[in-house]
């Protein structure tokens, strides 16, 4: 079993493990760090990146609410990427359908800006995923 060193990994309730992890390891690139498929858990990891998912209905599920899709409304996952282009070549293999295009956003810091290439997926349980590529930073525009 690994176990992470990370302070904060979400976990997302799913509605069928099988199909989550289909998007999350063959389109996206995940990989299975360990599971449990009889509580359907998986722990999963890109990189730097943990992220881990359970079923809905199987083993433990913390629900404070009716779980209804689209899940995780009001809140997006920001996952930092080395390229993004790569990324959104995946997604469009698959013909996912964007939630919002590839963009270039700035975002200020203090005294100056943050850049990103972004775009927004939604997974198969309506899950917003922000991948980004960091384009630096720059001087304020006065």
């Amino acid at each position: 079993m690994t176990t992470s060193s990370q302070k904060l990994i979400p976990e997302l309730s799913v509605g069928d493990i099988t199909k989550s992890l289909h998007f999350y390891t063959e389109i996206l690139g995940f990989s299975i760090a360990y599971e449990r498929p009889e509580e359907g858990f998986a722990f999963l990891i890109m990189g730097e990146v943990e992220l881990m998912l359970d079923e809905i209905g199987k083993g433990r599920t913390w629900e404070t609410g009716e779980l209804t899709p689209p899940l995780g409304r009001g809140i997006n996952l920001q996952i930092e990427v080395e390229n993004v282009d790569e990324m959104l070549s995946r997604i469009q293999k698959n013909d996912i359908k964007l939630f919002l295009e590839v963009e270039e956003k700035w975002y200020r810091v203090d005294d100056h800006e943050s850049g990103n290439k972004q775009f927004l997926v939604q997974d198969p349980d309506g899950y917003l995923l922000r991948f980004t590529q960091d384009l630096g930073d720059r001087s304020l525009q006065n």
